[in-house]
């Protein structure tokens, strides 16, 4: 949760409203899913609020593929089932595993900002990337 926009929670409460509002969006602007292998929950993939994706993979399951399949499964899913032009990232330009992630799945660079976020790890600059719809035929 390094680069995420708040620390690890430490109060059990704090994950349970974490959990709350990502249950009771909007289904008109969330799309977010828990990604599970062998019926643990490993994460979470999706977009909260769209076009904008985020996710998060315990650490211990990194380097596995799991965020690669299951970002691929989303992003097939998203542009069949919404209306959208794009997803959209804006990631902490240190972030490079999430970085390698976006662009394996072609998502590019379309701008930066310094200082967009103020977490828990202090000011954070912000690399803002997009995937367009994929063309039909």
């Amino acid at each position: 949760m390094h680069y995420w926009s708040n620390g690890p929670h430490t109060e059990l409460d704090q994950t349970q409203r974490w959990l709350d509002s990502m249950i009771d969006a909007s289904p008109g602007e969330s799309d977010d899913f828990v990604v599970t292998v062998d019926g643990r929950c490993i994460g979470k993939l999706g977009c909260w609020k769209l076009p904008e994706i985020g996710f998060i993979l315990r650490s211990d399951q990194w380097g596995r593929g799991f965020a690669s399949e299951a970002m691929e499964a989303f992003l097939t899913h998203v542009f069949a089932v919404r209306d959208i032009g794009q997803v959209t990232a804006d990631v902490d330009p240190r972030n490079e595993g999430s970085l390698r992630l976006l662009r394996k799945h072609g998502f590019v660079e379309t701008g930066r900002a310094e200082e967009t976020w103020n977490t828990h790890i202090g000011r954070c600059d912000s690399v803002y990337l997009a995937l367009s719809r994929p063309s039909a035929g």
